[in-house]
């Protein structure tokens, strides 16, 4: 178990997160397959949002229940809470600092089953 800090391309929005990080998942919903990140599902209690809020802008679609936050400043995905398991957080691994991605194992979500 390690922590990781996240943050988007201007720093507004920085995070940080303790896991293991060897999973990495693709979803093929409308939205996630034109996105294109890589996620990493952790647990409510090991995610800690360190900047303000107010950086993030919120994207719902469909059920309005995922929901998808971005940097209201440079636009950058920075992680989402699943409407299959909102108790979690699901971050994009690209924006994880010093996290070694070359081992990461890729998966797939069946999110079209969703939409």
């Amino acid at each position: 178990m390690k922590t990781y800090r996240g943050q988007c391309h201007c720093g507004k929005v920085q995070f940080e997160v303790t896991t293991v990080l060897d999973r990495g998942d693709r979803c093929n919903c409308s939205f996630c397959s034109r996105r294109g990140a890589i996620m990493h599902s952790v647990t409510a209690d090991r995610f800690k949002l360190l900047t303000d809020e107010a950086f993030l802008t919120l994207y719902q679609f469909h059920t309005q229940t995922a929901k998808h936050y971005f940097c209201n400043v440079c636009g950058i995905y920075t992680f989402h809470r699943p409407r299959i398991a909102p108790e979690k957080y699901r971050i994009n691994v690209a924006c994880l600092e010093a996290a070694d991605l070359t081992h990461l194992k890729i998966g797939l979500v069946n999110g079209a089953a969703y939409d």
